[in-house]
């Protein structure tokens, strides 16, 4: 059984704009091993937004392989992709994109309640993401209760309770000052030490250096990717 969370071959994606084709991407070839630690960089309009969705199944390619955890999601329907990313993908997003009527630990058991998961186990494993970033006394509060640095926790919490193949990160210290920035870093180090596939999309040199591998893009096509020989440790 091959390693390998994520192979993609020959991703290409054109977007149809009036009347001019837009070429997103320009046939992306990679892998990311499990327990890999990714950033993924470039200028604006390099193509790592739309790499970050594709990768996220938010997204179909225009042609090309994508194979997440062994399952071919090129081109599946809306409704199977959905399935897919619930289970398969955890979400931190640069905005937390918290629901503000819920707790933090409401929150957090969101996607157990998409995928089924009976009201005590999703307490507990809810409740226990919580404990994990360091939040088990803030589970009651309301996001608008917690700093911004907190309410990014309570979101990499709800990335982490489905267990799921791969945690991808667009931008997640991107509205937040530099010290809770080192302490969600910080923290992405301790979910990866524990075996967890992280990917980041960040623009931010001094983010990017937390990864064990970075991939350059520029104009749709992988500029570089190369082992990160200076890693940022704490």
């Amino acid at each position: 059984m091959t390693d390998n969370v994520i192979e993609i071959e020959g991703i290409k994606k054109i977007y149809q704009v009036g009347t001019q084709e837009v070429h997103a991407l320009r046939g992306v070839t990679t892998k990311i091993e499990r327990g890999d630690y990714v950033a993924i960089m470039g200028p604006s309009g390099s193509g790592k937004s739309t790499l970050m969705n594709i990768i996220g199944a938010l997204d179909t390619p225009t042609a090309g392989i994508y194979i997440l955890n062994g399952t071919d999601v090129s081109h599946l329907s809306d409704e199977k992709l959905a399935e897919i990313r619930n289970k398969e993908i955890g979400f931190v997003f640069q905005t937390f994109n918290l629901l503000h009527q819920y707790s933090a630990l409401e929150n957090v058991m969101l996607p157990l309640i998409y995928g089924g998961v009976e009201k005590q186990e999703r307490i507990r494993r809810g409740e226990l993401a919580m404990k994990d970033v360091g939040l088990d006394d803030r589970m009651t509060h309301k996001p608008n209760e917690l700093s911004g640095g907190q309410r990014q926790r309570v979101a990499v919490a709800r990335a982490l309770v489905n267990e799921p193949s791969i945690i991808l990160a667009d931008e997640p210290t991107g509205n937040l000052d530099t010290k809770t920035s080192i302490d969600i870093m910080r923290l992405f180090n301790e979910i990866h030490a524990k075996g967890n596939t992280i990917i980041l999309v960040t623009h931010e040199e001094d983010i990017a250096r937390h990864a064990h591998r970075i991939i350059r893009l520029r104009d749709g096509e992988i500029e570089s990717d190369e082992r990160n020989e200076n890693i940022e440790r704490f």
